[in-house]
């Protein structure tokens, strides 16, 4: 019985060994994707894309979504502690829309892993992403960035490309939703492109 019980143990303990490394590659990936990064036509300059929530997404759907949270909280730090321009103040917003986007998608889709809730989640994690992405910028990133550029000039990156873009409310309207509801919608694209592909091996004990 008690060679049983440590087999068990030790079986427990390599899995989570196991899942702790997949981690840290996702994470060490999702680093990487983040610093490659790009704007994206018919959105303010500022606004950049990258695909570092891929990482994150697949390790929330394939171990749970702890594990997409693990990922995105140690590509943030990893991001401060080399590249940081903010004062981590870039980080905590992109690790808390990051978050707001891989949650709930993973929720979903761990109450029946199959195509269809896939899909729901990921349009829930869209959704929610851009929702909190209007708060985020509102209370965090614009107010950070108005301390070093005026708002009016901030506003005017957007006007450029939207004359609809006239204040601080349109620019959250009209230029910072949209594009993470494209980014969400791109994200999601990639992820169920290659998922089938990549989930077993990161299933894989």
């Amino acid at each position: 019985m008690q060679k049983t019980t440590n087999t068990m143990s030790r079986s427990r303990s390599k899995l989570t060994t196991n899942s702790l490394v997949k981690i840290s590659v996702l994470s060490v990936l999702s680093y990487i994707l983040m610093m490659i990064e790009f704007p994206l036509p018919l959105f303010p300059s500022f606004l950049q894309f990258d695909f570092s929530d891929i990482p994150a997404l697949l390790g929330a759907f394939t171990l749970g979504p702890v594990a997409g949270v693990l990922v995105q909280l140690v590509k943030a730090l990893l991001h401060f502690l080399t590249k940081s321009q903010t004062g981590g103040v870039g980080e905590l917003a992109n690790f808390l829309v990051g978050i707001s986007y891989i949650v709930p998608a993973a929720l979903i889709y761990h109450r029946k892993k199959d195509r269809n809730h896939a899909l729901i989640g990921l349009i829930a994690g869209t959704i929610m992403m851009t929702v909190v992405g209007v708060i985020v910028n509102l209370y965090i990133t614009l107010p950070f960035y108005s301390a070093f550029m005026p708002m009016d000039t901030i506003v005017n990156l957007g006007t450029v490309v939207n004359s609809k873009i006239v204040d601080v409310t349109t620019l959250v309207l009209y230029g910072i939703s949209p594009f993470n509801i494209l980014k969400g919608a791109i994200i999601a694209f990639v992820t169920l492109l290659i998922y089938k592909k990549v989930s077993p091996i990161l299933k894989n004990n």
